[in-house]
């Protein structure tokens, strides 16, 4: 199984702190059936910068520990970038860090509202050459509450990726009954653990593709299984045509 974005660099970000931390989540990671695993430290979130360089850097020594301990896991490198007017002039300037190398980018939005640019930013993107990945979309209440923004993002050619730990409640029940919704809809193509510890963020990713096996059925389960794989390939990803989710069926969510 490939994990597409996680906090296991350390000390770079408000995951893992320590190398015993990232230790502890490559242990856990294996646990769950893990293989392959993206660093994605955050980036430009007004908290946490990690340029390209450093990340790649990072990465080198979290494998060299890794292969030290004995430890199959091995380490790719990735970003979570909060959405900025300044992402085409990083990316020029090669300052942002797609995952692994591939077309595909990852797009944070602040959790409480999608900005007014995004729509634009997210076309420019593409423009550029890359494919944009709106991650944990379900954790997002602009989006939550309008829904509609999210199908036109994905209608337009972006991508997106729930959180593992949403799938199975751990952000609550609004937050699960939304990510499944998401699923319902072909409105997300990733799952991924977005782990930053072992404790309260930890990984759940067996857990989670258990309970899509179960849902949804086989195919869904090995579309996003594959659609990892595909993505640290380089590859096209499968999508399916999007869906609207009705407004009626937010009513009480919160």
């Amino acid at each position: 199984m490939i994990d597409i974005h996680s906090h296991i660099l350390p000390g770079v970000d408000d995951g893992a702190k320590t190398e015993e931390d990232s230790l502890d989540m490559a242990r856990a990671a294996v646990a769950q059936g893990i293989t392959t695993i993206i660093a994605t430290p955050h980036h430009k979130n007004r908290k946490y910068d990690n340029d390209a360089q450093s990340i790649l850097n990072h990465v080198d020594i979290l494998n060299e520990l890794f292969t030290k301990e004995n430890i199959g896991l091995k380490v790719l490198a990735g970003q979570e970038t909060r959405i900025n007017g300044d992402m085409i002039e990083d990316i020029e300037k090669g300052e942002l860090l797609s995952l692994n190398g591939s077309k595909y980018l990852f797009v944070e939005f602040p959790s409480g509202q999608v900005p007014r640019y995004a729509t634009q930013m997210l076309f420019d993107i593409q423009v550029a050459g890359y494919t944009p990945i709106i991650v944990h979309p379900e954790r997002n209440q602009e989006l939550i509450e309008h829904p509609a923004k999210l199908y036109e993002f994905v209608k337009k050619g972006a991508l997106t990726q729930v959180t593992a730990a949403s799938l199975v409640g751990k952000f609550g029940k609004n937050i699960q009954k939304f990510s499944n919704q998401l699923i319902e809809s072909n409105l997300t193509h990733f799952i991924a653990s977005d782990a930053h510890n072992t404790n309260s963020r930890g990984f759940v990713m067996d857990e989670a593709f258990q309970q899509i096996k179960h849902a949804y059925g086989s195919d869904y389960h090995y579309m996003f299984l594959e659609n990892s794989e595909l993505l640290v390939e380089n590859s096209n990803v499968n999508r399916m045509e999007p869906g609207m989710i009705k407004k009626k069926k937010f009513l009480g969510l919160f």
